[in-house]
């Protein structure tokens, strides 16, 4: 099932790879303000998955160097967000439910997320009227390793008409 940010999602991946991820965050950040003043980058964004970066740099650095606890937890409802949202029709709205980050150990550089869909929860957002799904993300470091675990509890209701 194709929505507004789908087509333009698909479109997009249809141009060159390499102008991909800069259009993707382009469109992604003319929406979502706090993902640009983060300076959230998609990398790539399908129907089932995406995977985001957010960089270690001194606008979302915390007071010993990494990246902020908040801006981690920006990463990983973005990259939810996102593929979850890719299949919302437009005649719903997606609603973040509740989040719940476990922080493991130090951050070491740059964030990575990668967030899926399975075809059953696809089929369950497009043939329900309205529900909510736990969404699955790893986020890793520059260390290869994942130093926050993420669960994110997204709900998808219908529009209301006023």
């Amino acid at each position: 099932m194709a929505n507004k940010f789908s087509k333009v999602v698909n479109k997009i991946n249809k141009g060159p790879a390499s102008l991909r991820p800069f259009l993707l965050t382009k469109v992604f950040n003319s929406q979502v303000k706090y993902a640009k003043t983060s300076n959230v980058k998609l990398l790539s964004v399908t129907n089932s998955a995406v995977e985001l970066k957010i960089e270690n740099k001194k606008r979302v650095q915390n007071h010993i160097g990494g990246v902020h606890a908040i801006a981690a937890s920006l990463l990983a409802e973005s990259a939810t967000g996102i593929v979850f949202g890719m299949n919302v029709p437009d005649s719903h709205v997606p609603l973040l439910k509740s989040m719940k980050i476990e922080y493991q150990r130090r951050m070491v550089g740059d964030l990575t997320a990668h967030a899926t869909l399975t075809e059953e929860q696809i089929t369950q957002i497009e043939t329900q009227d309205k529900g909510d799904m736990m969404v699955p993300v790893s986020i890793t470091d520059e260390s290869g390793q994942q130093p926050i675990e993420c669960f994110m509890e997204w709900a998808w209701v219908a529009k209301r008409r006023d």
